[in-house]
């Protein structure tokens, strides 16, 4: 019970991270596609921070029906073989026992309750040198910073434009 107790919680965790890419190309390009495909996955740009160079999209991620249903369904067994459990211990109260597998859709609305909001991806850019002593100008390279959710991250990586004009 303690497992499953902890699983359920644990789907509504905030899982942010954060990949790297170094452009090929012109910087100015790869945040213009950047912008389009965050656009096209219904995000919309919250805030444009020039001094600091970031952009800001948040978009709202809605739940999963299948997770609901799953997870109200792996509540429902735990709850099934934890009420045979006390069934052995108190024969008397079988019935009321097996009454606690009415709770099981609570699990299914605590995960549509916590899981459905407002995800936001950050789109930083910075500039880093290579070490020259001779030509500390000529070596800067520009790096693209985002950080969003890892399942967002990982479409992103998938995306043709970005393996053809970055360096993961």
């Amino acid at each position: 019970m303690m497992g499953l107790f902890f699983f359920i919680r644990a789907s509504t965790k905030d899982r942010t991270e954060q990949i790297k890419l170094t452009p090929r190309e012109s910087i100015d390009q790869l945040l213009s596609q950047l912008q389009v495909y965050f656009t096209q996955r219904a995000y919309h740009i919250t805030s444009v921070d020039l001094q600091h160079q970031t952009m800001t999209f948040e978009g709202f991620v809605s739940p999963s029906c299948f997770l609901t249903i799953f997870l109200s369904g792996l509540t429902a067994i735990g709850l099934f073989c934890f009420s045979l459990v006390l069934s052995f211990l108190y024969p008397s109260l079988t019935l009321l026992f097996l009454r606690l597998i009415l709770l099981c859709p609570v699990a299914g609305l605590f995960y549509w309750k916590k899981s459905g909001r407002v995800e936001k991806v950050l789109l930083e850019v910075k500039m880093i040198s290579e070490h020259n002593e001779s030509q500390p100008d000529e070596n800067m390279q520009s790096l693209v910073i985002v950080t969003a959710h890892r399942d967002e991250l990982a479409q992103l990586q998938k995306v043709d434009f970005l393996k053809s004009a970055c360096n993961p």
